[in-house]
């Protein structure tokens, strides 16, 4: 059972192959993700990568949003209004042919790290913040804590470290905010372990972190996606 597994993003889509034990039969692609990121140019390019990755059985989907029963909700880095009760799952399944199931993408990058063991938290950082909780290894999707407002001036979460925001400060600026907001965050949620994955992870300073917050590689946002089918 081979399960092509991509991530959608606000700046690239990535995919791969893996087989039944989670293990990469392709080298990972990332190619830049369409401008506009409406649902047409971002399907097209699903395909012609689907196409390139080569035979597979089934497809799971990682996508930077709320995702209920395969339909998009919210797409705040890509075209929001499009995406808007948009039916992913279905719109893809006609494409390629094969069974499809869509998650939230920090959700799908969780589900490549936990231990299964209490409450585990995972925060995305890149083009946005993504946010996942887990109880005893089970998904409780569609937690946007990047959206929940945070000090003042009307900022959110996102707002003091998403990529734009990281890359005008500086990393050295960027990793005390990050610090600062799991200081905020561990006594809301009292997690047993927090992953801080997605593309900007490796600007994270591992030696000033917690120990019970561990830095995952993003590869994880694929390697998820096998999950999905468990």
């Amino acid at each position: 059972m081979r399960t092509l597994c991509i991530d959608i993003g606000g700046t690239g889509i990535k995919a791969t192959i893996l087989d039944e034990q989670g293990t990469p039969m392709t080298d990972p692609v990332r190619v830049p993700t369409p401008q506009p990121a409406s649902p047409d140019p971002i399907l097209d390019l699903i395909e012609e990568i689907a196409r390139a990755q080569g035979e597979f059985d089934r497809v799971s989907i990682g996508f930077p949003g709320v995702v209920m029963e395969n339909v998009t909700k919210t797409a705040p880095h890509l075209d929001n209004e499009k995406w808007k009760g948009y039916p992913l799952g279905e719109a893809v399944e006609r494409r390629l042919g094969k069974p499809v199931r869509v998650a939230n993408d920090a959700g799908i990058q969780g589900l490549a790290v936990i231990e299964g063991k209490g409450l585990e938290m995972v925060l995305t950082f890149g083009t946005g913040l993504g946010c996942a909780l887990y109880i005893d290894g089970r998904y409780v999707p569609n937690l946007e804590l990047g959206h929940h407002p945070y000090g003042k001036r009307d900022l959110k979460y996102e707002d003091r470290v998403f990529d734009a925001e990281c890359k005008r400060i500086g990393p050295k600026r960027w990793n005390k905010r990050v610090r600062k907001m799991i200081e905020q965050v561990e006594p809301i949620f009292n997690y047993r372990k927090l992953y801080l994955g997605g593309g900007n992870a490796r600007l994270l300073d591992t030696s000033r972190l917690p120990e019970n917050v561990v830095v995952v590689d993003n590869v994880a946002g694929l390697l998820g996606g096998i999950k999905l089918w468990a």
